[in-house]
């Protein structure tokens, strides 16, 4: 019997490259391969340590902007509202997450939570069309990228004040409220990807917004996400079944 050479899979999986059903075979190859998912660790952690530097170089880089911009914005004149401005918004952005204990569960939502969630993880920063040069997008991607959800966030939004239609970045925007708690938001920004109904990105937006309902307590509705996922073709299917088990 011939052996799997799992290199170049392993490549493709960390770099984000496979297609769903690719992506599948290989979710369930790891389920069963103890040794498959101690070289993806490996790598990932080999893959963190060189990314490191690009990281940190890339920090410094947006700090710098971020200044240049604030002095700009000085020397124009109304510097004090704009920051007033965002101050509010990043004010009305955050709200408070508490444990979620499920009734007559012995597990919890954060359990769940820490066990399944994952921030979705992009493939680059370029778009197929033309707004791939907006520099808020790129901003948004760049933030979104070193774990900065806050000004992703905001930076999202701007770009969506312009694309509104834009799914890729109502998505990547409901992550990043998700990462900074503000989960009515992100229901509302998963549900119109789901809602849209012509996108890449529907499986993924519902996956985020069950889990996004398990944070917040709302078992039926989590359990409904969890159920379609479950009976459809969606790389989550399997994660959807182990949640199920655990709170239904």
């Amino acid at each position: 019997m011939k052996t799997i050479d799992f290199s170049y899979f392993i490549e493709r999986f960390n770099a984000g490259e496979m297609d769903s059903a690719e992506k599948e075979w290989f979710l369930r190859e790891l389920e069963g391969n103890e040794n498959l998912r101690r070289e993806v660790e490996l790598r990932n952690k080999t893959d963190a340590i060189l990314r490191e530097t690009e990281v940190l170089n890339l920090r410094n880089k947006l700090a710098a902007i971020e200044k240049q911009r604030e002095e700009n914005v000085v020397r124009k004149g109304y510097g004090k509202s704009a920051r007033l401005k965002y101050a509010a918004l990043i004010t009305l952005l955050i709200t408070a997450g508490g444990i979620v204990l499920f009734s007559g569960k012995e597990i919890t939502g954060d359990e769940i939570l820490n066990k399944y969630y994952q921030a979705y993880e992009t493939v680059s920063s370029s778009r197929s069309y033309s707004q791939s040069a907006d520099p808020d997008y790129i901003m948004a991607m760049d933030y979104y990228k070193i774990h900065d959800y806050r000004k992703a966030a905001l930076y999202f939004s701007k770009v969506l004040e312009k694309e509104p239609g834009d799914m890729e970045s109502t998505l990547l925007q409901g992550v990043s409220h998700f990462e900074i708690s503000d989960y009515p938001e992100s229901k509302r920004l998963f549900s119109r990807v789901i809602d849209d109904k012509d996108n890449l990105f529907i499986e993924d937006a519902r996956w985020y917004l069950a889990l996004c309902y398990i944070k917040t307590g709302e078992e039926t509705k989590s359990v409904d996400h969890l159920l379609k996922i479950r009976n459809s073709e969606s790389i989550y299917r399997n994660p959807a079944k182990k949640i199920l088990r655990k709170i239904k």
